[in-house]
């Protein structure tokens, strides 16, 4: 493609449409009708809206390890298919993702791949086993600059080693991201503890496994002073304690995933452990004070939780299925019809929901601020309009594990720009070969 790139969309501020002229990576030109220029390329963006490109502060992309699953390379593909620019992959790695040698390798093959930039999330602890901190302070100074660091899929659960974890990554503006599950309560659970795990002869998760140690956490961070930042959300207790934690000035954050917005424990009637999740879906009124929370500003972003597995992880008995979701590529949409379309944010608000405050929790550097002339080229072109069946043409990583199959969803994500030059093109992700080609020379 050329050099450079004029793209015509409508601002999610004010709605007006506007060109933006790109060139070297940034935006250079902005304004109401720009001229093209010879040898440019012309996204015509009439009816799309432009958003800075979005940010995932929790996927897992499996490599090191795991790359039956999926790859650095295939998870960043279906990040760009979903308007994604940038990702932090979570430390459940093989090797895990404890040391500095092992999160620059991370971020290597993100750099390498070119679909998106990859900031590797650092374990807490050695080998996510709870026991001893891991190599936290080498990580953060590592040529990674890791920011934020986590056990997801295993919970900090000993408090002094989560408090001398909040103490360590207070002193280089840090996050701890707690994956917030008592493991004593959740025991063999499989789903949401009431009176249908006990129908369907499932064990039950209790909420107060995931809201006991937000209280825990929130009460250190706020004794410490220090940032932490509460996975995936899932239960109407818990935005009662985030929402108690931020009137008292915590420094807390939260997250909520696109499939805790929208699917309820109901799905488990069917057995298909597409719907097996760890934390698992919650009642419909727990979906419900998601939302609202949402848009109150208790939850602060919007996180995928991308969790690839094999099919033969998922196409078994419930009890012996892997836990986990992919939500790269569905993520904007499920955003749309429960967020905008339900009148809980403005598109202006998803932004900032699945962009800004991603990248500023994360402290993401290099990323836009905005669409303004001297920014980064980091764009996600959505088109609003219409809707189709979500089916397994629109996944474009290597796991196929979606629970919204066969659903109807609105919206799609029609370019992706990353530093410049397209990772998707016209709904097409661009060749590999292409995007690496087009990162080097963006490097």
């Amino acid at each position: 493609m050329a050099a450079e790139l004029t793209e015509r969309g409508a601002d999610p501020r004010s709605a007006a449409p506007v060109d933006l002229r790109i060139s070297g990576g940034r935006i250079v030109e902005r304004g109401g009708d720009l001229a093209p220029r010879e040898g440019e390329r012309v996204i015509e963006a009439d009816g799309l809206i432009a958003l800075t490109g979005l940010v995932d502060l929790h996927t897992h992309l499996r490599e090191p390890g795991f790359e039956q699953s999926e790859t650095v390379l295939t998870g960043t593909r279906a990040a760009a298919a979903g308007g994604f620019t940038s990702v932090f992959a979570m430390a459940n790695t093989m090797p895990v993702q404890d040391t500095a040698g092992v999160v620059e390798q991370v971020q290597s093959l993100g750099d390498a791949a070119g679909y998106a930039t990859v900031r590797p999330i650092g374990a807490v602890t050695e080998d996510l086993a709870g026991e001893r901190l891991s190599e936290i302070g080498a990580m953060a100074q590592s040529r990674a600059q890791v920011r934020v660091f986590s056990d997801d899929g295993k919970c900090v659960h000993d408090p002094l080693l989560m408090r001398r974890a909040l103490e360590y990554v207070k002193t280089f503006d840090g996050v701890i991201a707690q994956h917030a599950q008592d493991p004593r309560l959740t025991e063999g659970a499989q789903m949401n503890e009431g009176s249908l795990s006990s129908e369907l002869g499932l064990k039950g998760w209790p909420a107060v496994a995931e809201e006991s140690i937000i209280a825990r956490d929130v009460l250190l961070a706020e004794h410490i002073g220090a940032r932490l930042h509460i996975c995936h959300l899932s239960t109407a207790g818990s935005v009662e304690v985030i929402r108690w934690a931020k009137a008292r000035g915590v420094q807390v954050t939260a997250e909520v995933t696109p499939h805790h917005l929208i699917l309820t424990e109901e799905l488990a009637r069917s057995y298909d452990a597409r719907y097996k999740v760890n934390p698992p879906l919650r009642r419909d009124e727990d979906v419900r004070a998601l939302r609202q929370a949402v848009a109150d500003g208790v939850i602060d972003i919007v996180a995928t939780d991308h969790a690839p597995h094999p099919v033969e992880a998922k196409e078994c008995e419930w009890d012996v299925a892997a836990f986990g979701m992919v939500g790269l590529e569905s993520a904007l949409p499920i955003a749309q019809l429960t967020l905008v379309n339900e009148g809980h944010a403005s598109w202006a608000e998803i932004e900032t929901l699945l962009s800004q405050k991603p990248a500023e929790i994360g402290r993401l550097e290099g990323h836009p601020a905005s669409l303004e002339v001297g920014q980064p080229a980091d764009i996600a072109l959505v088109d609003p309009s219409g809707s189709s069946v979500f089916d397994l043409d629109r996944l474009r990583g290597q796991s196929v594990n979606s629970p919204f199959l066969g659903m109807e969803l609105p919206g799609r994500v029609a370019y992706t720009v990353r530093r410049g030059y397209l990772t998707l093109d016209g709904g097409d992700v661009v060749s590999p070969e292409t995007v690496a080609a087009a990162a080097g020379g963006a490097r």
